[in-house]
């Protein structure tokens, strides 16, 4: 995501923090929901209490479904309230708060949707389609800054909304916009043009149901207290003590309560990775990440479960603010002179590999293949000797004499940390040059980030979809994720021209020779690809560790 464009995820490690959240995989046969039976799907009844305890590394920024980005703000969005669609274990969009999955017209334009009868809000009150309608215009709005809201100008006048200038133009744009409650209980969307994975989008969590009484009520302070969001989910949020413990309680007026065993779930903010394992080999937690050390510990053993995930981890540079970095060849440089392997292995070692180009192994390429094998290896190699004689060309173009101090910002996690020394440990070695690390808070990492305040970050993403656009069109000249301002009119050319195809193996083409582009300018510079390191007791069942949109799912997880 950047959101979706492009979060959350993003850090490979959670101990980065997540930049954004991730999204859904390319629609295929729709599957059988997990949840959508209340009849015969119930897990095994047991005498324990159905509670669990889990450490998080990132205090969740503001839970606003209209102005989230990161995937710690997803993830619990994801557990109070719920979609239209809800994501299962396989990655694949089930019916959360639809009846069924939506009639689309034969022009793949217009879907048309109905709500289940029984959809309520935690606190009662029926879940209408002018509660999606509210949700779309709002997050379109200008007002409300949504980051993510290019993806809900997917359907029809939406980008007109967010390019209103007045109030006056904005509401008349959000009443030409393709969305509307035909009843209650059916809700119709017209997309500007057709979007195979729509359906799967559905499920990410800019696209969730707002209640516009409540929203109005809680004005500034919405999304930033426990009392403060509201639901239709699994889960309420029932406690959130900024910076240390959250609390879900289940919402017995979910309309799959009969499935979901979990009664409570409290989540305490965990940032170094011994005291999370301290709490977990003392039973004061069930979930929690480890790092490449303990991982050793606990090799072969039923605890460990690794979590594969479509998130890369690069190095953003702020092309506009830090002339130095708006030339080409010193990009090149910084980026060349990381030996990515040795990254992965001394500071993660936890099945993480480095990066071959953007675009993580795994990701689809919309035409039935492998993104990664289609477009081989783009990003260049680890060279220090080259980097050097880069640098030094880099700067005599720029007509600098040596590059000025700048600051690397990055999570204040254990693991961020570490990762932050290791590059910098990488350029004074590489090309002698001397760089600040400025590790800080996740929620004030992804603010900075937002107001392209920085001169180098360290982010994450992680997909909101399965499909290389959710990670390439987040650098398109004057996109909402192009925080570090990076510009190439053929790059915009190619991902636009990719966006209006609807010839799959032409449209992956043109992805491809975008991140060729991107690559060889270095407007980012991928470090690895995310597989991240988790312990759980084996006594927890059915807790989903998905691999793009959210840290973990505990719709469908039990205590045996």
């Amino acid at each position: 995501m950047k959101a979706t464009k492009w979060v959350t995820t993003a850090v490979a490690l959670t101990l980065m923090g997540s930049v954004a959240i991730g999204c859904a995989k390319n629609e295929g046969t729709p599957s059988a929901s997990p949840s959508g039976d209340t009849k015969g799907t119930a897990a095994p009844a047991s005498n324990k209490p159905q509670e669990i305890k889990i450490n998080f590394t990132a205090e969740p920024p503001i839970m606003d479904s209209s102005k989230a980005t990161a995937n710690a703000a997803f993830t619990f969005i994801s557990a109070f309230n719920e979609g239209l669609y809800r994501t299962d274990k396989d990655g694949k969009a089930v019916a959360g708060l639809a009846k069924d999955f939506p009639k689309i017209s034969p022009d793949g334009l217009t879907y048309t949707i109905d709500i289940r009868d029984n959809a309520n809000w935690s606190d009662g009150q029926p879940v209408k389609a002018q509660d999606f309608v509210y949700s779309f215009k709002r997050t379109l709005d200008p007002a409300t800054k949504g980051q993510y809201s290019f993806v809900v100008a997917w359907i029809k006048g939406g980008e007109a909304v967010t390019k209103a200038k007045t109030p006056e133009e904005v509401k008349k744009a959000q009443d030409a916009l393709g969305v509307k409650a035909i009843s209650d209980k059916q809700l119709q969307i017209t997309l500007e043009k057709p979007v195979t994975f729509f359906t799967q989008m559905l499920a990410f969590g800019t696209f969730l149901p707002q209640r516009e009484d409540f929203v109005t009520k809680a004005g500034d302070k919405y999304g930033a207290e426990a009392d403060k969001v509201i639901g239709a989910g699994p889960f309420i949020l029932s406690k959130w003590d900024h910076g240390q413990t959250l609390e879900l309680v289940k919402n017995e007026k979910y309309w799959d309560a009969a499935n979901v065993k979990i009664t409570k779930a409290t989540i305490n903010i965990v940032k170094d990775s011994n005291t999370g394992l301290n709490l977990y080999e003392t039973d004061a937690a069930d979930l929690t990440e480890i790092n490449r050390d303990q991982l050793k510990l606990y090799a072969g053993k039923p605890d460990n479960l690794p979590k594969p995930e479509l998130t890369n981890s690069y190095l953003m540079y702020q092309t506009k603010k830090v002339p130095a970095l708006a030339n080409k060849k010193i990009r090149q440089a910084l980026g060349m002179a990381i030996d990515r392997q040795a990254y992965v292995d001394t500071v993660l070692a936890n099945g993480s590999v480095p990066s071959t180009g953007l675009v993580p192994g795994g990701t689809s390429d919309g035409a039935g293949g492998d993104f990664r094998k289609s477009a081989g290896d783009t990003q260049p190699k680890f060279d220090a000797a080259k980097a050097k004689e880069l640098l030094a060309e880099g700067l005599k173009e720029a007509g600098l004499t040596a590059l000025p101090k700048m600051k690397v910002n990055a999570d204040d996690t254990e693991t961020a940390k570490k990762s932050l020394e290791f590059i910098l440990a990488q350029w004074k070695q590489n090309l002698g040059y001397e760089a600040e690390a400025n590790p800080v808070p996740h929620a004030l990492r992804i603010e900075l980030s937002s107001k392209h305040d920085f001169d180098i970050v360290l982010s994450l993403w992680g997909a909101d979809y399965n499909d290389p656009m959710t990670f390439l069109d987040m650098w398109v000249t004057g996109g909402e994720f192009d925080e570090g301002d990076y510009s190439n009119p053929e790059y915009d050319k190619l991902v636009k021209a990719a966006q209006a195809e609807v010839d799959p193996s032409k449209r992956a083409k043109n992805l491809v020779d975008a991140e060729k582009i991107l690559m060889d300018d270095q407007g980012v510079a991928p470090l690895y690809f995310s597989t991240r390191a988790y312990l759980k007791k084996p006594n927890i069942d059915g807790l989903i560790l998905p691999s793009f949109g959210q840290e973990w799912e505990l719709k469908w997880a039990s205590v045996k």
